[in-house]
């Protein structure tokens, strides 16, 4: 696999927020985690960037392992972090925004820019607005284009559609579809499981900081006891 973590444990002040999970994903395909409130996906997710000290397990990248990496030189590696809320700089334009996501690598801004403007043409035409002032829907394209100007190989999402509505949501996922065919590997939290899976190649359930259930995403789907626990019948 491409990106993946092997038995990760940890969390905070002593306490074990995961316990053994474990997740991989390959370049162009997207993988889900999923799981009720407090289940440790965030947390998880946060393990694998490197923002979390780990007590166990270990992360490798390309077959290089980083576990021992901090956030900054992971990002440099090209993994790039969506976090859920405050992901753009509000006072700034759109356009600024995405330009301080290039930080790392400005070598090709205009084109890169332009790159943007096609995935996600309300950029385009918001991109001398100020991000403060964009709806919900609209922050959130600018928080994944901003992190897509580095070119990265991974890409990390955490609950790209919380608060946003139906309509939005299946644009945002429609978007990351679009992503996915650049040849990106796409790690994505998600509470909207259903609707999460429909885009999956692969999706991981946690309960309680563990690994519950995994598999092709048509598959975590049509399992009875899976869509009665966690997808509403």
């Amino acid at each position: 696999m491409f990106f993946s973590a092997s038995n990760l444990t940890g969390g905070y002040g002593g306490v074990n927020i995961i316990e053994d999970c474990s997740f991989n994903v390959n370049r162009g395909e997207i993988v889900s985690i999923l799981g009720p409130n407090g289940a440790g996906k965030s947390t998880a997710m946060k393990a694998m960037l490197g923002i979390l000290d780990l007590k166990n397990g270990n992360v490798v990248l390309d077959g290089k392992d980083i576990t021992k990496l901090k956030t900054q030189e992971r990002i440099k590696l090209g993994i790039s972090f969506v976090p859920q809320i405050k992901n753009i700089f509000t006072e700034l334009t759109v356009k600024e925004n995405l330009e301080m996501g290039a930080f790392l690598n400005d070598t090709n801004l205009s084109k890169r820019l332009e790159e943007m403007y096609d995935l996600f043409p309300i950029i385009k035409e918001k991109k001398d607005q100020f991000a403060g002032e964009l709806s919900g829907g609209q922050r959130q394209q600018v928080a994944i284009a901003r992190a897509l100007m580095t070119e990265p190989n991974v890409l990390m999402l955490d609950e790209p559609t919380a608060g946003v509505s139906p309509v939005i949501m299946t644009e945002l996922f429609e978007h990351i579809l679009n992503i996915k065919k650049q040849n990106i590997a796409i790690l994505m939290v998600e509470q909207n499981a259903r609707q999460a899976l429909e885009i999956s190649d692969r999706g991981y359930i946690l309960v309680t900081g563990k690994n519950a259930y995994e598999g092709k995403g048509d598959y975590l789907l049509n399992d009875k006891e899976i869509r009665k626990a966690f997808l509403g019948g």
